[in-house]
């Protein structure tokens, strides 16, 4: 006969304080109530909707005078604070909102309910990233492509030296630099500064290398030796960085369009990929792949593949899960690995949208948050078609106009305001049409910046990666929308757009996406000086390009890792080069979080339980297995049976049945891989602000 669970004596001490103690963050978790003890098993995910997590969790009541503990389940929906600076997610406001325990009554239950409810919140309960992704991943979700985005290949040149692109957003434009005899060419984000004494364009490549050309498309000569008063403008810190390879300068190559350089040392040297029919290019940071078998070759761009057939192309695009079959078989610790993150269907696939589901969040003192917009002459507006919504151009801040109210986003918080120049408060709402905004408009990232609750002291909001330019699309994600958007320029300011392609934009599952410059170090600059700063090139979504290259240099200033070419792909950064992931956690931004409530910081954990591995799983109707040694066992009749209704083969979405061991077996790979990649994980960075 099936033991009762014994809550009564649950009952007796539901009134009482229980304590808890200080430990680790490890799982199963205990709760000790008297002699009885309840057992809490790492939580499985259903579903993520914005900060709200819900889930379930298998667990175990004993007392002393029970010989075996009774095993059930309960489902809860929580409330995330999320810090990926220090790569975790705190759980909040737990909310129990169904018990099934064997021969348990709705009393027994709700009593379960309001115990787990009180002592839960108080262990601080801190679940790593690579923990909940990979729970997350393992949950049967919807997975849709993002709507509308571009995927028109970008003009690709190769070259077989060492060659810099030097991009700019259109035909070149001067703007005169204040208190100097110079004018800048700002719609690039490196330093081309024209000095119309000598008639005389030069570009920087580090303090110690600079070119000159007639054009500025060209051609550019190295060796030129500026005026001093414009060589010193170049920030010291980049003559650190402009040591480029020995060898003669690179070549400047000039593009005024969405490219994108591929550049191998020599000709490219062709590698095999063991167990594949595939080749890669071994002599570049590109990644560029040829399958043998039908001689097509296939180069990753922005998280987009592209292909030819012939040397002389054309480039065409092909989306992630229409790739050969071949691409999925590539060994994860390959030289070339950390592609099959952009393979849909893989594991590093299904995990980076898992991730880009799961939200950077913040509480933002609403008096400490304060915005004031800038505006290039009188504000000016243009409507987006097929919305009610309109977007200021001659602003470097993103400001819209809905309903003759005036909203705006900095730093992935909303305000709002009666004008357009004010005054600005903390928006409690984000208004339904911004979700009509298309990937056609340069102000469709706002979108992915949410409200999720608010006080009259605090406004809880946060954001997900396509505020920073990352999408899913085609069971991956892609980097940018793949729009072009005419910049803006001014009489005195050039306010340019996202951009999807032209700096080598690669994926790291360790730090993010990255930048990088193709060449060297040395070759970007943020503005130039001459006492007071000027207007610079602003990159896309509000983060700083740094100065590219292919050494990684930490982006102090954004979600994105700038390194150069594969960008760091499958290096794992120490502590030291990890980047801050939150644009809340700013200096700049900083001060505008809420203090996290002392008694909050302060509270006790419960100790862990010493009473076995973390291997026991619920599935979607409450039925308990665990396993033991890799075979499934099922709770029944007070002991464990075995089960051996789980695959051998990881299952997939669609044929997941919601019952039986084989639905837990998905929950119990991602729980391992969680735990693997946790322990992998680089320690957290040092700081962080105020945050709650």
């Amino acid at each position: 006969m099936v033991r009762m669970l014994p809550f009564v004596l649950v009952v007796a001490l539901g009134a009482q304080d229980v304590p808890a103690r200080a430990q680790e963050q490890a799982w199963p978790r205990e709760i000790r109530a008297g002699t009885a003890s309840i057992i809490i098993y790492q939580p499985q995910i259903d579903s993520l909707k914005g900060n709200q997590l819900f889930g379930r969790a298998a667990s175990s009541v004993t007392t002393e005078s029970m010989a075996e503990p009774v095993f059930g389940a309960f489902w809860f929906q929580a409330n995330m604070d999320v810090d990926r600076d220090a790569g975790t997610a705190e759980l909040v406001y737990l909310n129990v909102t169904r018990v099934r325990f064997p021969n348990a009554t709705e009393e027994h239950q709700r009593t379960f309910a309001s115990l787990v409810e009180r002592e839960v919140p108080k262990w601080a309960l801190t679940v790593s990233l690579d923990r909940l992704t990979a729970s997350v991943a393992a949950s049967e979700r919807e997975r849709r492509s993002a709507e509308g985005l571009q995927h028109v290949a970008p003009r690709i040149l190769f070259a077989r030296e060492p060659t810099v692109l030097l991009l700019y957003d259109g035909e070149p434009v001067r703007r005169p630099v204040p208190g100097s005899p110079y004018q800048r060419v700002v719609n690039t984000p490196f330093l081309v500064a024209y000095d119309s004494s000598a008639a005389t364009y030069f570009l920087s490549g580090g303090a110690s290398l600079w070119y000159s050309a007639r054009d500025p498309l060209g051609p550019w000569n190295p060796g030129a030796t500026p005026p001093a008063d414009l060589a010193q403008q170049v920030p010291p810190d980049t003559a650190l960085a402009a040591t480029s390879p020995s060898g003669p300068p690179p070549r400047i190559l000039v593009a005024t369009e969405p490219t994108e350089l591929v550049v191998t040392t020599g000709a490219p040297s062709y590698q095999t990929l063991a167990g594949t029919s595939l080749l890669y290019v071994d002599n570049t940071e590109s990644n560029w792949f040829k399958d043998s078998e039908t001689q097509r070759d296939y180069l990753l761009l922005s998280g987009r593949w592209f292909t030819r057939q012939r040397a002389d192309g054309p480039w065409t695009f092909v989306r992630a899960d229409s790739l050969p079959a071949i691409f999925a078989r590539i060994p994860p610790d390959s030289p070339r690995g950390d592609v099959r993150a952009f393979v849909a269907g893989t594991v590093e696939a299904e995990e980076a949208l898992a991730d880009a589901q799961i939200p950077q969040t913040a509480a933002i003192d609403r008096a400490a948050a304060t915005l004031t917009v800038a505006y290039d002459g009188d504000p000016h507006f243009e409507a987006i078609p097929g919305t009610d919504v309109s977007y200021a151009v001659n602003t470097a801040t993103q400001v819209l106009r809905i309903d003759e109210r005036y909203y705006a986003v900095d730093n992935a918080v909303w305000f709002v305001a009666p004008t357009p120049a004010g005054p600005w408060a903390v928006s409690d709402s984000v208004p339904a049409a911004v979700k009509t905004i298309p990937p056609s408009s340069p102000v469709y990232n706002v979108q992915y910046v949410e409200v999720y609750q608010s006080t009259p002291q605090v406004v809880y909001v946060g954001y997900t990666p396509g505020y920073i330019g990352a999408y899913p699309y085609g069971g991956c994600m892609v980097y940018g929308t793949g729009w072009y958007y005419p910049p803006y320029y001014g009489p005195i300011y050039y306010y340019p757009r996202p951009v999807t392609y032209g700096f080598h934009v690669a994926y790291n599952p360790w730090t993010g996406w990255g930048f990088g410059m193709t060449w060297s170090n040395g070759f970007v600059s943020v503005g130039i000086g001459f006492g007071g700063g000027y207007p610079g090139y602003r990159p896309p979504y509000g983060g700083w390009y740094g100065r590219g290259g292919y050494r990684p240099v930490t982006c102090v200033n954004c979600t994105i890792n700038v390194g150069g070419g594969r960008g760091g792909a499958g290096t794992r950064p120490s502590a030291g080069q990890r980047p801050s992931n939150s644009v809340y956690n700013r200096p700049e931004t900083r001060d505008r979080n809420a203090s996290r409530d002392v008694a909050s910081r302060n509270r006790p954990q419960a100790a862990p339980a010493a009473r076995g591995p973390n291997n026991v799983l619920a599935d979607r109707e409450g039925n308990v297995y665990r396993n033991q040694g890799g075979e499934w066992q099922r709770r029944q009749g007070g002991s464990w049976q075995p089960d051996r209704s789980a695959p051998t083969t990881r299952p997939t979405p669609s044929s997941r049945p919601g019952t039986g061991a084989s639905s837990v077996q998905r929950d119990w790979q991602g729980r391992q891989r969680g735990a693997t990649r946790d322990a992998a994980r680089p320690a957290p960075r040092g700081g962080g602000g105020r945050r709650r």
